[in-house]
């Protein structure tokens, strides 16, 4: 009878230690889940603020300005421009 006792009592204590050993685990990945939405937070501001930033440049107006000041380009005169059509699909 000791000895079934003393098997019941290290099955227990097996249990108990990997219980806590479960829970350990359990909060540990749950921290590193808030650190990585929040970093996922971060990313999202940090992208909207390129998106931002990206639209900033490629504004007409600025392209315009930098083609005319750093480029020398110019429009050309309206008797220079030529408007080419796509070919039209062929009737079967």
């Amino acid at each position: 009878m000791l000895r079934l006792n003393l098997l019941l009592l290290a099955a227990a204590l097996a249990c108990a230690m990997g219980l806590v050993a479960s829970n350990h685990s359990a909060r540990k990945l749950f921290i590193d889940l808030e650190r990585e939405q929040e970093r996922t937070r971060q990313l999202e501001v940090e992208w909207g603020q390129l998106q931002l930033e990206q639209s900033t440049w490629a504004a007409h107006a600025r392209v315009e300005r930098i083609a005319r000041e750093r480029l020398h380009m110019r429009l050309p005169a309206a008797g220079g421009v030529v408007v080419a059509e796509p070919p039209r699909e062929r009737q079967p």
